[in-house]
């Protein structure tokens, strides 16, 4: 079977990921809306890269026919002294791959140029370019400069999109993707051998390869009949190594661990502790001093944000965090009820404008303003702050007041073993309350934005558009109702 770079990229991810693509590929899972997401986001990137080099020809495909095709069209788009072309395929030695852009500077000599959707060139990036180089110098082109095209991220955009400084070209990477031949050549053999088994190899986690941990990990759950809450594979900040270490002692639970055992970090420590023994482990007098420097009217606010590959507004750059709604939960005493707030903009414009004028309006003007992850808050405010000097003092001082809820859990101080050494608030606010993000009709942060903007842009019937929009605001209104739920748990303790 012919081995294409996509599948390497698996192989070396997983071997046995390789072997279900080609040998039972029903075991993977299906794309999900947010990997669409980004496949979409590198579609739309190989547009606007493609205007830097005039004359080109796409080829691509658009059926299987057409995949199967390709190789022939791109030998005759070559013959055919094109200059450069885009999307052509090579297949030699049972290896294949497609090339984003492909420019002759010679006879039979090319520079190749592969188009990502990240601000720099990244070590995957040259592991997927070494195989590319190979296949094309076994298919008999000469290969000058290998170069990747990627974002500026300090493009800042101003009317329409200018595709010559919304995407840069490396320098020449010829010399560290050259290093990396020899062993890309070894890992073909290899996976070549792997598509040739007959039976799927070791699925075992700790054969994950290139930083693919946690991919891997929901595939291994379905091919093993499941993972239990308390198995190693839960352990935070899991690795191979650890999994390699504990799977040779036969260790297959948490609580398992022998007391010396070394663990990576605190978390785990914390997280084994309060597994074995069951019970949750509070540092009462920590706690009490955090809950102590909380001043009333307490807030609790969450933003939401968009943050797309190619700058939606003007004034904006690449992957820039905007915030497009937020959730806003006051408590002015012990015993008052909370105050809802929330905003959700129904123009598709650029939302932050609005957004501040619409916090000017909710927040009172002291107390704590409780987050959770401080940073985003924080650096939302800061951003805006800097785009709309006007409102500098306002959003500086709603700075000065965050306090960061997730403090007492990051810092171990309040523990469960349920919350498998998370200090997320999806995996916290399950355990201790009654509610769960995975009860929502959005239960990623990672579609939400994806979602405000498809509702406003796209046609959609009256009721579905109204139920997106009530979705939107109560995915956004969970965090803060979450917040000020955590919060009492946190006080009841201590009393």
């Amino acid at each position: 079977m012919t081995l294409s770079k996509s599948e390497y990229m698996m192989f070396l991810k997983h071997p046995a990921w390789l072997w279900l693509k080609k040998h039972d590929k029903s075991k993977l899972p299906v794309i999900d809306e947010q990997t669409q997401a980004r496949f979409d986001v590198g579609h739309s990137l190989e547009d606007y890269a493609e205007q830097l080099f005039p004359n080109g020809q796409y080829l691509g495909f658009k059926s299987y026919d057409e995949y199967l095709s390709l190789p022939e069209r791109t030998k005759k788009a070559l013959n055919g002294k094109t200059e450069t072309i885009f999307q052509g395929r090579f297949e030699v030695n049972n290896i294949t791959c497609i090339v984003d852009v492909l420019k002759r500077v010679g006879d039979n000599e090319y520079d190749l140029i592969e188009i990502k959707s990240s601000a720099e060139v990244k070590p995957e990036h040259i592991t997927d370019l070494a195989f590319q180089t190979i296949v094309l110098e076994d298919s008999g082109l000469v290969i000058r400069n290998i170069n990747v095209a990627h974002i500026n991220n300090k493009y800042i955009r101003s009317g329409n999109i200018k595709a010559d400084e919304l995407i840069v070209i490396s320098e020449d990477i010829s010399g560290e993707v050259r290093e990396l031949l020899e062993e890309t050549r070894n890992n073909i053999k290899k996976a070549l051998a792997v598509i040739s088994l007959n039976k799927i190899p070791d699925i075992s986690p700790r054969y994950a390869g290139s930083g693919s941990l946690s991919d891997w990990l929901p595939i291994y759950e379905n091919l093993s009949g499941g993972i239990d809450k308390y198995s190693i594979y839960n352990l935070s900040y899991l690795n191979t190594e650890t999994i390699a270490n504990l799977e040779d002692l036969n260790i297959k639970s948490i609580n398992e661990i022998p007391p010396d055992f070394k663990l990576k970090n605190k978390r785990q420590e914390f997280q084994v502790e309060a597994t074995r023994s069951g019970e949750q482990i509070i540092d009462k007098d920590e706690i009490k001093e955090f809950i102590n420097t909380l001043k009333y009217p307490i807030h609790f606010f969450d933003f939401e944000t968009i943050h797309e590959a190619i700058p939606l507004f003007d004034g904006t750059y690449p992957y820039q965090q905007i915030p497009f709604q937020y959730s806003l939960d006051i408590l002015q005493g012990p015993s008052s009820a909370l105050i809802h707030k929330e905003y959700l903009p129904m123009e598709y414009s650029n939302p932050m404008p609005s957004v501040i004028e619409h916090m000017i309006k909710d927040f009172e003007g002291s107390g704590s303003i409780i987050v959770w992850y401080k940073s985003v808050e924080m650096g939302r405010n800061k951003e805006m702050a800097l785009l709309y000097p006007e409102h500098e003092k306002f959003l500086l001082g709603l700075n000065d007041r965050i306090v960061d809820l997730r403090v007492p859990f990051a810092n171990n101080w309040f523990v469960d073993k349920d919350f498998l050494g998370s200090a997320s608030i999806k995996d916290i606010l399950p355990v201790i309350t009654k509610h769960n993000h995975k009860k929502l009709n959005i239960s990623s942060g990672g579609m939400v934005g994806e979602i405000w903007i498809k509702t406003l842009l796209e046609e959609k019937s009256k009721e579905k558009k109204e139920q997106m929009i009530k979705d939107l605001l109560e995915y956004c209104g969970l965090d803060t109702l979450a917040m000020s739920e955590i919060l009492k748990v946190l006080e009841d303790t201590v009393k």
